[in-house]
């Protein structure tokens, strides 16, 4: 009988031995995951505190993150055979040269629309050249409808014309002669850039007048013809462009495929002057 209650007492010494250990490893248990989750969140705040007063750090690990996420993109479009748009960039709708036609005044609007017609090219590039034409003619006091005048005779609105002696762009501007033009643009392959080439063109435009003393000569000296009998009607086409534009912007209905009445251009002495060597746009820095 004794040696029967011994065991029964070993059994709840036993037992409360057990459940005293398994309450004590569970306190450790709570006592340590307390302690983790207060040092992690004090790495937290720390980080945070960091990132906060350390804005070139944070802008690292944003790029640093942004590049690794591009670079895993990369290669699982690589993995999968589709490496064609493997590199995404959001931001490139910033390059391009566009505005809504919906944000221009009546008259750039409708100037726009006629020369997006007439050119056969999308109306969201020509507005912004047409706004920037505006801006810009407003600076140096020359017609914005002279500007897209002489655009469309220039290159027909083709940003990466070149003619055979050198003349680039939009408005074609002899780049290696008005290369330090080009200079406060970051050189001289901003002539293919549409508005920085639409910039310096109007600023060699506005020279050529100023030495000419007037628009038609102006416009001869443009074309390289100041020294020639004649300049083939570029004067003249230029200006006829014009009176269209004029008349677009004054309200008539133009038809898109108009004819321009060209002027015609007076005969001068002929000079030595081979055509089209846009002796003139090299004059001006002589």
């Amino acid at each position: 009988m004794t040696t029967r209650q011994d065991l029964l007492s070993l059994v709840r010494l036993t037992r409360n031995s057990a459940s005293l250990f398994v309450k004590d490893i569970g306190n450790g248990l709570l006592v340590v995951s307390h302690n983790t989750l207060a040092l992690v969140g004090l790495a937290v705040v720390a980080v945070l505190l960091v990132f906060s007063s350390q804005a070139g750090l944070r802008e690292k690990l944003e790029s640093a993150t942004l590049g690794w996420l591009n670079a895993r993109q990369e290669a699982r479009a690589e993995a999968e055979g589709n490496t064609l748009f493997a590199a995404a960039e959001p931001d490139a709708i910033t390059r391009a040269t566009a505005a809504d036609p919906r944000e221009l005044s009546r008259q750039q609007a409708a100037v726009a629309h006629w020369l997006a017609r007439r050119y056969r090219v999308a109306p969201e590039p020509v507005s912004r050249l047409v706004q920037e034409a505006w801006a810009v003619g407003q600076r140096a006091k020359v017609e914005p409808t002279l500007i897209l005048a002489i655009m469309a005779i220039e290159s027909g609105f083709n940003p990466f014309a070149q003619s055979p002696v050198g003349a680039q762009g939009l408005m074609q501007v002899m780049t290696r002669v008005h290369d330090d033009k080009y200079e406060a643009f970051g050189g001289t392959h901003a002539a293919f850039d549409p508005v920085t080439n639409l910039r310096v063109g109007v600023q060699v435009l506005k020279e050529c007048i100023q030495r000419a003393g007037g628009l038609e000569e102006g416009l001869r000296y443009y074309v390289g013809a100041a020294n020639l009998a004649d300049d083939t009607g570029y004067a003249g086409r230029v200006l006829g462009e014009h009176d269209l534009l004029k008349a677009v912007v004054s309200g008539r209905s133009v038809p898109a495929n108009a004819t321009a009445t060209v002027r015609p251009s007076p005969m001068r002495e002929a000079a030595s002057a081979p055509l089209g060597d846009d002796s003139a746009q090299v004059a001006l820095l002589r």
